[in-house]
Parts: structure tokens; sequence; C-alpha cells
């Protein structure tokens, strides 16, 4: 690093601690900097200034920690310590007061941006309206004349269809025996054996099984 480019590091890193006035690792100034220079030269920076005496080094175990020399700073009355601490406490009112209405805010813009608007909801009811108006149409022309069925032979279709699903499902039962019994001295996989003599499951033709 140049002198010059070091001179403005150290510059920027001391002012940077007497503005923040707490403590800080190399890493957190590095950081906070927006890495506008390189972590070596930021943690040399601190170790020179800490051995001129400009800023405070503190060692704790293996980390070191720096902050601003507290000397440079005016010495502040209790009673300016107090004004402070209640500034302190109001403005923190202030932030959480205004964190709550960003959060009411926010709420109120989402339920905003999720509502339809007045043309979709013009669209929306034109087209219920129509729905409605070709189901009552098909009902009146049911109650008019449309053919309906008997109860004796709504029974009849239930009957018959409950006769073919305990066929299929016999059936099923039967095939699923003998391809198992094939299987146990059949050489390849199930799918080859599936593919080979032209078999295709229900799962494959996308059918399911009616519930008894």
């Amino acid at each position: 690093m140049s002198k010059s480019k070091e001179a403005a590091a150290a510059s920027a890193v001391l002012e940077y601690l007497k503005k923040q006035n707490r403590p800080y690792s190399a890493t957190d100034v590095f950081s906070n900097l927006h890495k506008e220079y390189g972590k070596t030269a930021v943690t040399r920076v601190l170790e020179e200034l800490a051995q001129k005496g400009k800023i405070k080094e503190k060692v704790y175990g293996k980390q070191k920690v720096y902050c601003a020399d507290q000397s440079v700073f005016p010495e502040v009355k209790d009673t300016e310590m107090k004004a402070m601490d209640q500034q302190i406490v109001e403005l923190t009112d202030k932030v959480r007061n205004t964190q709550a209405a960003c959060k009411g805010r926010e709420a109120e813009l989402r339920d905003l941006t999720s509502s339809i608007t007045t043309q979709e909801a013009k669209a929306q009811l034109a087209e219920f309206t129509k729905k409605c108006c070709q189901y009552q149409e098909k009902l009146d022309k049911l109650k008019s004349g449309g053919k309906t069925i008997t109860k004796e032979e709504k029974e009849k279709v239930y009957k018959e269809h409950e006769a073919m699903v305990k066929q299929w499902r016999k059936r099923k039962r039967m095939a699923t025996e003998m391809l198992d019994a094939i299987l146990e001295g059949y050489p390849k996989r199930k799918k080859d054996l599936f593919e080979e003599i032209g078999i295709e499951t229900d799962e494959e033709c996308k059918v399911k099984m009616p519930q008894s």
C-alpha cells in the first residue's frame, strides 16, 4: 500500500473510532468501513495508532480490541449524562413507535396490493353472472322435459357398478398372485417381465380402483 493510501486509511480508522466511541476488533473496523481498505492494512494501521498512543488497545486472550483514547473527549458532567440518558430513552421510544407505525403501513399496503381492482371485480362479476345463466338454462331444461331416471334404475346402475368393481378387484388379485409366482423363478426385474409379456398396470394407465 502506498504511503498516501496508508495515511488515508489511518485517518479514516481514527476518525471512525472517535465518531463511534466504542470498542471494535480489526475485523469489525474492516467491515464497518465497507472494506474500502484491505484487512491487513486496517490491522496494521490499528496497531500503529495504538503504538503512537492515538487509540487504546485491549487484549483479551487472542482477541485484540481497539477504541478511541478517552482523553481526547471533553469531560461530561453528571447533569449532561442524565440529559443524554433521557434523550436516549425518548429516541428509543420514538424509534419503537415509528417501527410499529411502519408495520401497520406495511400490513395496509399488503392488503391493498392483494385486493382486486374495481375493473377486475366487474370482470369477475360478469363471468360469474354468465355462468349462473348457463346453469339456470340447463336446470330449466331438465325441469321442463329433460329425461330423468327412476329410483329403481339408479339402484340398478349402482349395483352393476359395485359388481364390476368386485370383479376388477378379484381379477387384479389373481393376476398379482400369478405374477408373483412367476417372479420367484424369473431372473430379471418385475418391470422387465411386464414389458416382455405386455402387461400394463392400473398406475400406468392412470386409473384408480374405486373405494368399496
